[in-house]
């Protein structure tokens, strides 16, 4: 049974997602703040952590990042109100999961959860699997763990993700079209440049001059290629 972190400050929709959820068989935790948000997610080890921007005493985006910056692969989905897109674009750059923008179907949400939780938990489209090595990176697929010298380089679910695709499409021009599909697990989402973006923050962890890559390199109107 998996279970899912709600944290709502709005206490009518946290009981409606809460009741949902138990209805569909998951174990339920629920934080209406910020700070008990990012204090269940230690503490209940949820599988996955549904988080509202807008909190009291702690922001969704602050959660985020502390999760991220303490190495936490917690898959998060971000919700969002109509007219947040800088705030859809600071979660997604922080390391979130998706996100869903309210109004939302209860359905809707549920469908995006089941494609997280596959994603983390499932093969992640690692078709070979392994350890693979290139210059001064190693990556080991099997077990979501990827160095530089040694040194963990601490990248997000989604990140390891991208960077096993492109590990075993190597040589490859992969579109951002085969990413979407492949690593987010559905063919469009609104914001069009969320390949661009987390590609831009991997290159940050494993490029020597990320304005200058020669691992992950762009091919104009195509997509992208991995060359390491």
């Amino acid at each position: 049974m998996a279970t899912v972190l709600i944290v709502e400050d709005d206490r009518a929709m946290a009981v409606a997602l809460s009741d949902g959820f138990a209805y569909e068989g998951f174990s339920v935790e629920v934080a209406t703040d910020g700070e008990e948000g990012l204090r269940l997610a230690h503490e209940a080890r949820p599988d996955l952590m549904i988080l509202d921007i807008m909190l009291p005493k702690m922001t969704g985006l602050e959660i985020c990042k502390a999760l991220r910056d303490e190495g936490s692969n917690l898959p998060i989905i971000m919700l969002t109100a109509r007219g947040q897109e800088i705030d859809k674009v600071l979660g997604l750059k922080l390391g979130a999961d998706d996100y869903v923008t309210k109004p939302f179907s209860f359905m809707e949400l549920r469908a995006r959860v089941d494609a997280v939780l596959r994603r983390s938990t499932g093969p992640s489209g690692h078709v070979n699997g392994g350890t693979h090595e290139f210059g001064r990176f190693v990556v080991d697929l099997d077990h979501h763990v990827a160095s530089k010298d040694g040194v963990d380089l601490n990248l997000t679910p989604r990140e390891f993700r991208l960077l096993g695709h492109f590990i075993e499409h190597r040589g490859e021009v992969v579109t951002r079209e085969d990413l979407l599909d492949t690593v987010w697990g559905y063919d469009t989402i609104p914001f069009t440049r969320t390949v661009d973006t987390h590609i831009a923050k991997l290159r940050k962890k494993i490029e020597e001059n990320p304005a200058d890559p020669h691992l992950i390199v762009t091919v104009h109107r195509l997509g992208y290629k991995f060359v390491g």
